[in-house]
């Protein structure tokens, strides 16, 4: 049986002043990833090298360490961010270079891909920052090993197959249809394509042999009758380009009369990606991606993937995505870098498939849930866990004195402007005001009978009272289990060790872990416990299309399925205006749609849109090559 130990250490050479993010990653000592693998316990023919310091982990793994206990299982996660974030990545790298560098347990990181939309918009990147980051810095911000550049092309395989196919049934009979469908060999004879397979065993047909098929049965299986008005697929790209979000196909000479108007989503959000981060295996994900749904036809019958005969060609585009890749933090404990949903327009988290490899090579795994608790870590308990299986053991929350103080009345916080004196200066009137925030975020966790720890991300301008009023609070009001001032992005992992110690303690206490609803309760009951208990909603109004879709998805059967709500991550509510804890507001809800391979559906809250657009001054403009050098300057 393998044994889990810590990984060797790399030791930090710290500056003072902290010096630029990038300028750190690219100063950073790295191990061979090679070396990395065997520390971790891997065999030399369990990973594939994209280069000395990244590597694709194959799931064969799993096969071999089946017997292996779980180690136990964190997830980090935070109050309402202001929209500069609270450093949660930062504070889950740092806790994690405190758990693997300096108490000499064996850890795993779990974490998301960064998307090229906020890389190169407003947000910047996501590999951590200051002295705890997942290195090397400019591989994990930009193609890494290529996953969402696969996504985006079997997302658009899918949208081209479903137009085309409408194209030529318009031109064709049933019998063309079939001619073209089935065309015959050298030998003159027919036969059934291996992804057809599937649709024969939909439709009830048993035959072997194509020419067997009765007239009935050969227009059933051709003739899809796509309802274009019903088409819920878009196509996908990983740039935050809002004038896509709305386009009009068809307008070549030669697809007249096959006019639509659709959009694009940014890749993070294609249910491609969703299935990417929830599946467990090449074969769950081969059946996920046949059951993904696309519309209805005339009839309003579900149509799928496999029904088009593509999910074993999207299969084939996304056989290397499905590994998780191997990286690195700064100190040189291991990292998991794997699927990248948003928390606002998906459900937010890194892979099962990671987790559950990360779970067996280490003690303990700590993964990132996007945004605040009542985003990623919402959806984590109830859809990532609910498909996994796993158990949390415990929940790290992330909490800033700007943040509380913002919840708390002070000015409006922009990216890209100095900050108020409000948030500079001891302020703890305005602090005060802002602590519910954070009660109703640890209140959230416990509510899924998770103990929570609290982390307290320090900045230079925070006063020691202020820091430990947060901690008074937190524990004495608010249940959580401590609450600890870190400084890990100033020292690394030292600056973490009381976190980590902390969180070692409450992980061995016996789990009490729920999900906040059954799955056999009807739709619009699961939306309103949610929007009831995470957002502290009055209630749920629905528009019109949101009624229609409910009863659709309720007639064909999808109304067993978990929901993943789209909504705004800068407030507990619906409105980003509204801060602290909102009271006195229902959720409107204009819209759901249906992730049937992924296994959710989701409801789209307020004006929350699936394509981000780019600000006025995107961070791009700082993103260049040194030509002398080869290096990447501009990155953070």
């Amino acid at each position: 049986m393998a044994v889990k130990q810590a990984v060797r250490p790399i030791r930090l050479e710290r500056q003072t002043p902290v010096p630029a993010d990038i300028d750190i990653a690219q100063q950073a000592k790295m191990k061979p990833i090679t070396e990395l693998a065997e520390e971790l316990g891997l065999n030399p023919d369990e990973i594939e090298l994209y280069g000395p310091y990244k590597a694709k982990v194959k799931l064969e793994v799993l096969e071999r360490l089946r017997e292996v206990p779980n180690g136990k299982y964190i997830d980090v996660t935070a109050i309402t961010p202001t929209p500069l974030g609270e450093g949660k990545t930062t504070t889950t790298i740092g806790l994690s270079q405190a758990l693997g560098a300096h108490l000499g347990k064996s850890v795993m990181t779990c974490i998301r891909q960064p998307s090229q939309g906020p890389t190169f918009g407003i947000k910047g990147g996501a590999a951590g920052g200051g002295y705890s980051q997942v290195v090397p810095m400019e591989d994990f911000n930009l193609h890494l090993t290529g996953d969402i550049h696969a996504i985006t092309a079997a997302n658009n395989l899918l949208a081209a197959a479903i137009d085309v196919r409408m194209l030529h049934e318009s031109e064709a009979t049933d019998e063309q249809l079939f001619e073209r469908l089935f065309p015959k060999d050298k030998q003159g004879k027919r036969h059934f394509a291996v992804n057809m397979l599937n649709r024969l065993k939909k439709l009830g047909i048993d035959k072997t042999d194509p020419n067997e098929m009765t007239p009935e049965e050969r227009s059933r299986f051709v003739r899809l009758d796509i309802d274009p008005d019903s088409i819920t697929w878009r196509r996908v790209i990983d740039t935050s380009d809002r004038f896509l979000r709305g386009i009009t196909i068809g307008q070549g000479p030669n697809e007249k009369g096959m006019e639509r108007k659709t959009g694009f989503d940014i890749t993070v959000a294609s249910e491609i990606m969703a299935v990417l981060a929830l599946t467990t295996s090449l074969a769950d994900m081969r059946r996920r991606f046949g059951e993904m749904v696309i519309g209805t036809n005339r009839k309003g019958e579900a149509i799928n993937a496999d029904d088009l005969g593509v999910a074993g060609a999207m299969t084939v585009l996304m056989k290397d995505a499905i590994k998780p890749t191997l990286m690195q933090t700064l100190e040189g404990t291991p990292v998991f870098v794997h699927a990248g949903p948003f928390a606002n327009i998906a459900h937010g988290n890194s892979s099962i498939i990671a987790d559950m490899i990360g779970l067996k090579l280490a003690d303990y795994v700590v993964t990132e849930s996007g945004f605040g608790s009542d985003m990623g870590m919402e959806k984590f308990f109830n859809i990532k866990c609910r498909y996994s299986g796993l158990i949390p053991n415990v929940v790290v929350m992330v909490a800033t004195v700007r943040a509380l103080k913002m919840h708390g009345g002070g000015p409006k916080v922009v990216a890209g402007k100095p900050l108020d004196h409000a948030y500079t200066n001891e302020n703890l009137d305005l602090l005060r005001a802002g602590l519910g925030n954070l009660l109703a975020h640890i209140g959230i966790a416990r509510k899924f009978g998770v103990p929570v720890v609290v982390a307290i991300n320090s900045f230079a301008t925070d006063s020691e009272a202020e820091l430990n009023l947060i901690r008074k609070v937190a524990v004495e009001e608010g249940g959580a289990e401590d609450a600890v001032i870190c400084n890990h992005w100033a020292q690394g992992g030292e600056g973490a060790i009381a976190l980590a110690e902390a969180v070692v303690k409450a992980a061995e206490k016996p789990s009490q872990f729920h999900f906040l609803y059954p799955l056999d309760i009807p739709i619009k009951e699961k939306i309103e416990i949610i929007a009831r208990e995470v957002y502290g909603a009055d209630g749920v109004d629905y528009e019109p299309l949101a009624e229609q879709r409910i009863a659709e998805y309720t007639r064909l059967g999808f109304d067993r399925l978990p929901i993943c709500m789209a909504k705004t991550h800068l407030s507990l509510s619906h409105n980003a205006e509204l801060k602290g804890v909102p009271k006195g507001f229902r959720i409107p809800v204009r819209d759901i749609r249906a992730s049937v391979g992924a296994g959710f559906l989701y409801p789209l809250v307020g004006t929350m849109s699936t394509m981000p657009g780019l600000p006025t001054r995107p961070a791009f403009y700082d993103v260049d090559l040194d030509l002398e050098t080869g290096r990447v300057i501009g990155l953070f």
